[in-house]
């Protein structure tokens, strides 16, 4: 059992001083759910997050395996890691859920996340615009003689800083995907 000393004169003998060390902090995980490619089930798994308050912050789904109408659903959300745990099991108890992979705990993985990004601008803007475009590794996938549409496929935090140096720019528009994520090396998540 943890004790608290608090020393004559100090002042942190306030009880609106003190908080919980043990209190949980949240963390961002990222969830690959292997589903069955039917109708409803992506409305089954966004009703378990909203039913219980649980936040979404990037959601991307798509068939990943034709022949046994399979679809992988890649979740990112933050919580407690008993939130999270609470989040996996509910999910594994979904009837069309076939497998549902922490990437976070379960070893290195990649993430990304494709951008695009209308940049309006003219003169030195248009030129620092693609300068930055370039060094950033984003590509040009239309070109007006008022605008740019940048094409970007990186982590989240490097769509984030990408859009943030177009801002000044004239930056116009964004549309992302969300995250996509897989384990690194031969091993499968799936």
């Amino acid at each position: 059992m943890n004790s608290l000393v608090i020393k004559p004169g100090s002042s942190s003998h306030s009880a609106y001083n003190l908080r919980d060390v043990h209190a949980e902090v949240e963390e961002r995980h990222t969830l690959g759910v292997l589903v069955d490619n039917e109708p409803g089930v992506l409305a089954r798994v966004i009703g378990l997050f909203s039913g219980r308050g649980y936040n979404i912050e990037s959601l991307t789904v798509a068939e990943t395996d034709q022949l046994g109408h399979l679809s992988k659903i890649t979740i990112v959300t933050t919580g407690t890691p008993a939130v999270i745990e609470q989040i996996k099991s509910q999910l594994g108890r979904l009837v069309p859920v076939h497998d549902v992979h922490d990437l976070t705990v379960e070893g290195d993985h990649l993430e990304r996340e494709l951008a695009l990004v209308k940049v309006v601008a003219t003169d030195e803007h248009r030129v620092e615009a693609l300068r930055m475009a370039d060094l950033l590794g984003a590509r040009v996938v239309d070109v007006t003689h008022e605008s740019f549409v940048f094409e970007l496929a990186q982590t989240s935090s490097e769509v984030d800083r990408f859009i943030d140096l177009m801002r000044p720019l004239g930056l116009a528009e964004v549309t992302r995907t969300g995250v996509c994520a897989m384990m690194r090396g031969a091993g499968a998540a799936e």
